[in-house]
């Protein structure tokens, strides 16, 4: 089974295919205006059947507008996503550890240099999955 994970936002927002064996096939951040191409591609990519979503930052007007868009039926869950940012940077962290002088910077006070709203999808399909 393949869950996609969906970090809603104004501007961008965090995507991220995972597995039941929580085998991880893909994440991103796209921008908002990209999500319904994106959508397309991956249902087309990977066999969807549980999209995962955030239940904060505009959450509500996005669950309306991803039952429109979605290019077929897939069952929206919306977890809770408190926190999620702040695990999402120690993440980022353990999957991609700092080079050079950042590894002598303590890990709470490094910023990572990219958006980690893909993270954050991640993240919320693992709660999800913690769950059930």
């Amino acid at each position: 089974m393949f869950y996609l994970g969906f970090d809603p936002g104004r501007d961008k927002c965090g995507m991220a295919v995972v597995e039941n064996n929580r085998c991880l096939h893909y994440h991103e951040v796209i921008l908002s205006d990209d999500v319904t191409e994106k959508l397309a591609s991956l249902c087309q990519q990977f066999p969807i059947e549980q999209l995962i979503m955030g239940n904060q930052t505009t959450a509500k007007q996005w669950k309306i507008k991803l039952e429109k868009i979605l290019p077929r039926p897939i069952p929206i869950t919306m977890v809770d996503e408190r926190n999620s940012s702040v695990e999402a940077r120690d993440r980022y962290w353990q999957m991609y550890p700092p080079q050079g002088l950042t590894r002598l910077i303590p890990q709470g006070l490094r910023v990572p240099p990219r958006p980690i709203d893909d993270i954050v999808a991640i993240l919320l399909i693992e709660r999800y999955l913690a769950q059930i």
